[in-house]
């Protein structure tokens, strides 16, 4: 067994070629081999997101605060909130990130093939960014 005692966890900046914005980042479980699971919490300030990206075999959200907006390619940006979780299918091409005015922190638990969890793309526009959920997703959506 390895304890991890929460004082000895770090947060590290999220790299600038795969988020726009200030995003922390901190690994929680990352085991070795046979394991393949990895656990990150991850924290998106106001108007951060990720870039566009894939999961070999998928990966589940879980967000634990504030609301965001997600978005598979080729579909609307939907809004999340805590509480929320989220399953990427493998393969699926998507973003995820805080809105504009609120941060969002979401637990991505996330497997890896051949050692590989992520395979990063092109960055999100500040258009694509910016277009936001459609205006009738709001009547549906929480208020954050």
């Amino acid at each position: 067994m390895e304890l991890k005692r929460a004082a000895t966890i770090t947060s590290a900046k999220g790299p600038e070629a795969s988020f726009t914005g200030t995003v922390r980042v901190e690994m929680l479980s990352n085991p070795p081999a046979p394991a393949r699971a990895t656990v990150g919490n991850v924290t998106f300030e106001p108007g951060a997101r990720s870039a566009w990206h894939t999961h070999p075999l998928g990966q589940t959200l879980v967000v634990t605060v504030g609301c965001g907006w997600t978005q598979c390619e080729g579909g609307p940006i939907v809004q999340i909130q805590a509480g929320d979780v989220i399953w990427c299918p493998p393969g699926h091409k998507h973003w995820h990130g805080a809105t504009p005015t609120t941060a969002m922190t979401h637990l991505a638990i996330t497997e890896q093939l051949d050692g590989v969890a992520v395979v990063w793309l092109e960055k999100v526009t500040d258009a694509q960014y910016l277009a936001g959920p459609p205006a009738d997703a709001a009547e549906h959506a929480h208020a954050c």
